[in-house]
């Protein structure tokens, strides 16, 4: 097993990574019996931290 294999990541770090470069979720979820459409949920989600850099879309809100 080679050094690469065996590291380990803490969630603390793997989150930090995922908004320093920003999260793209997508999907859809359909909720139907006997064919029959019920619910639909359809999911777009921009998951981005905000900074100097990145600033925020709706700007100074107090």
């Amino acid at each position: 097993m080679t050094v690469v294999e065996r590291r380990e990541v803490a969630l603390v770090d793997l989150l930090d990574r995922l908004l320093a470069g920003g999260v793209v979720v997508t999907g859809d979820i359909t909720l139907r019996i006997a064919d029959v459409d019920l619910v639909r949920i359809d999911l777009n989600a921009l998951i981005s931290s905000v900074n100097d850099q990145v600033p925020s879309p709706w700007g100074e809100l107090l």
